[in-house]
């Protein structure tokens, strides 16, 4: 496991419960930028003992580790409890580019009956169950911040960004959220 370096987050503090709205900092998680073509998935997929996906915005959970589908040869992989996942992706000769972005992330968990409501205040994906079901993921936008959107549950999102942009975003959230009430 690897030891995540406390750095204070933009967010240290921050949160907001309304009706049907909650809005939390997330813990902090290892992130990997993975990039590799389809001939180095099985033993990308092995070592990371989850099966990257290969279809538009969808995703690959095991316990506390997830890979979100960003492009035909890119992903996401967040690992909750902080392996190091450099180390495991350094063992694999097949050709691939791993690069470790557990610090320039911050990410937000948006839940609530109103999340997908508040999140289409800025978001311009339509996050109707029916186009953006459990489980989906995808690169998009909240307001002027680039994010990825993840829908762990029905009402549960997980918005990946930037540290640099996080308080923006978070204060963006927060005026939708409160703005719905």
């Amino acid at each position: 496991m690897v030891e995540i370096a406390h750095r204070t987050s933009p967010l240290e503090g921050r949160g907001f419960e309304g009706d049907g709205i909650s809005l939390s900092v997330a813990k902090p998680a290892s992130r990997l930028s993975l990039r590799a073509p389809e001939g180095s998935l099985p033993a990308l997929s092995e070592a990371l003992g989850l099966e990257l996906p290969q279809r538009p915005k969808s995703t690959s959970t095991k316990g506390n580790r997830a890979a979100l589908w960003l492009g035909p040869d890119e992903w996401l992989v967040i690992d909750e409890d902080g392996a190091d996942l450099m180390a495991i992706c350094g063992k694999i000769p097949d050709l691939h580019s791993a690069v470790d972005t557990s610090h320039r992330n911050v990410a937000i968990e948006v839940s609530g009956a109103r999340s997908a409501d508040v999140l289409s205040a800025g978001c311009p994906q339509d996050l109707s169950l029916a186009r953006f079901p459990v489980g989906a993921s995808s690169r998009t936008v909240f307001g002027k911040v680039e994010i990825i959107l993840w829908r762990r549950d029905e009402q549960t999102f997980h918005v990946e960004c930037w540290r640099s942009f996080s308080a923006y975003g978070f204060d963006l959230l927060e005026a939708a959220a409160r703005e719905a009430e």
